[in-house]
């Protein structure tokens, strides 16, 4: 009988046409429960493959599977070794735990798998090693120095954005940087600002939270409607203009334009520029403050490219603000907690930033598509929008007239995703926003699938 040493695998026992998931399931039992610990080298897949009989393609299909999962590594010339005995646990888009379920695909969210720890543990050691003993004092209320001019450098190349070092401020997040703002605008006499609906509902919370009433501007397929946005009155409007959040809409460009025209005089634009990094299809948009530095207030963070919790984010405020803001920052905080900014300065400043993003465009970008095949297979009157950047999809079907049902139906099947009415605030047409970078392709299909048995196909 043919088989292998390692792990006694034997694949008699596989069911038939079942060989790649057979050995993927053999190889991540074996890693939680001790067999293959962390660290552990994998054998060659031409070798395993003729130990066991099988096409090369199964072994090779098997530890992909695994690598996206997190659970392997692929080292160029150095084999595949075992990275982690499970991913990374996933919190939802709003930054709070959310009820364990089976098969997370809440939006916002990216592959924490994929983080570049080797890179980090890299350049947390070079930064420690040169650290000076001021870097340990509490610093410019503005972040290090390092990290705001490597934004700078970093802006300038990918975003189209001049910016002096000096008017950048370093924030816990994009969410810090809000809540600032909201504050600074409050304090100014401002009762309301404009929010993109549909539009993030995380940010409609945070602006309330401060005492902003975020008054609802209707989005097309070109964007915000700047018309309605005239007619509201308002002076000041929060915007997800490369990527709109959930639809996937691109400020097109004769919307842009008018958009500028409107922010004439003392009005502002929040740009929040939330995932522009991610995209696939499509050539990249230039940022909003590229042409409108005085009107528009710019906001970023690694928290779709890196991860979350390392709560690091900046803004590049117009002039008239900033000196409000370093000053409700420094009551805040004091200021950002220096190690952090110096690591991910010195990722920018060597490329290691950027050969991250490279291979996370890879993985995010295969879960997008198993996401599209998987819903073309089994939603097939859905409609998909926002395909072409980002890490979630806006899915609207024509006879869904209830998506909190569905999810909630969703969310006892084991399956997390968001209802479109959840970042509404005027009637409109029911949908799910899916994130995709979080999960394994094989999660992602088996989620789908679940919600076309849901959904009545």
């Amino acid at each position: 009988m043919v088989g292998a040493d390692f792990l006694q695998l034997h694949p008699s026992t596989a069911p038939p046409r079942g060989l790649r998931t057979w050995l993927t399931a053999a190889l991540r039992a074996a890693v939680a429960d001790g067999r293959l610990p962390v660290g552990a080298r994998l054998p060659a897949t031409r070798g395993l493959a003729a130990e066991l009989g099988v096409s090369r393609g199964v072994v090779v299909d098997a530890y992909e599977r695994l690598v996206d999962e997190g659970v392997l590594a692929g080292h160029r010339g150095g084999g595949t070794t075992v990275l982690a005995a499970a991913p990374a646990p996933v919190r939802s888009a709003l930054g709070r735990s959310t009820t364990p379920v089976e098969l997370d695909l809440s939006p916002g969210v990216p592959d924490l798998s994929a983080f570049p720890c080797a890179a980090w543990l890299r350049a947390e050691r070079e930064v420690l090693a040169s650290l000076d003993a001021a870097d340990l004092g509490y610093g410019d209320p503005r972040g290090t120095l390092e990290l705001r001019q490597a934004l700078a450098v970093r802006l300038a190349r990918t975003r189209g954005i001049r910016a002096d070092p000096q008017d950048l401020l370093v924030v816990n997040g994009v969410a810090q940087g809000l809540s600032l703002l909201a504050q600074v605008l409050r304090d100014r006499g401002r009762t309301a600002v404009g929010l993109e609906d549909p539009g993030s509902g995380s940010i409609r919370d945070q602006l309330e939270r401060w005492g902003l009433s975020a008054v609802p501007v209707p989005v097309d397929d070109l964007g915000v409607d700047v018309g309605a946005l005239t007619a509201t009155g308002l002076d000041a409007v929060v915007l997800t203009p490369a990527h709109q959040f959930p639809t996937g809409v691109v400020l097109a460009p004769q919307r842009r334009r008018a958009l500028l025209t409107w922010a004439r005089g003392t009005r502002l634009i929040v740009e929040d520029d939330y995932d522009a990094e991610h995209r696939y299809d499509r050539p990249p948009v230039a940022a909003l403050h590229s042409l409108a530095p005085e009107h528009v207030c710019y906001a970023g963070s690694v928290s779709k490219t890196l991860a979350p919790a390392l709560r690091l984010g900046w803004l590049l405020a117009p002039t008239a603000l900033r000196d409000d803001l370093v000053e409700r920052k420094q009551w805040s905080d004091i200021t950002s907690p220096a190690l952090g900014q110096l690591v991910l300065a010195r990722l920018m400043t060597s490329g290691a930033f950027d050969r991250h993003l490279r291979i996370a465009r890879v993985r995010h970008r295969r879960r997008r598509d198993a996401v599209l095949a998987a819903l073309a297979e089994h939603l097939p009157g859905a409609q998909v929008h926002g395909v072409a950047a980002g890490l979630h999809l806006l899915v609207s079907m024509p006879e869904l007239d209830d998506d909190v049902e569905l999810v909630a139906q969703a969310r006892r099947a084991g399956v997390a995703v968001h209802p479109l009415s959840r970042h509404r605030q005027r009637e409109g047409s029911a949908g799910l926003v899916i994130g995709y970078a979080a999960c394994p392709p094989d999660q992602l299909r088996e989620a789908i699938r679940r919600l076309g048995t849901l959904a009545g196909h």
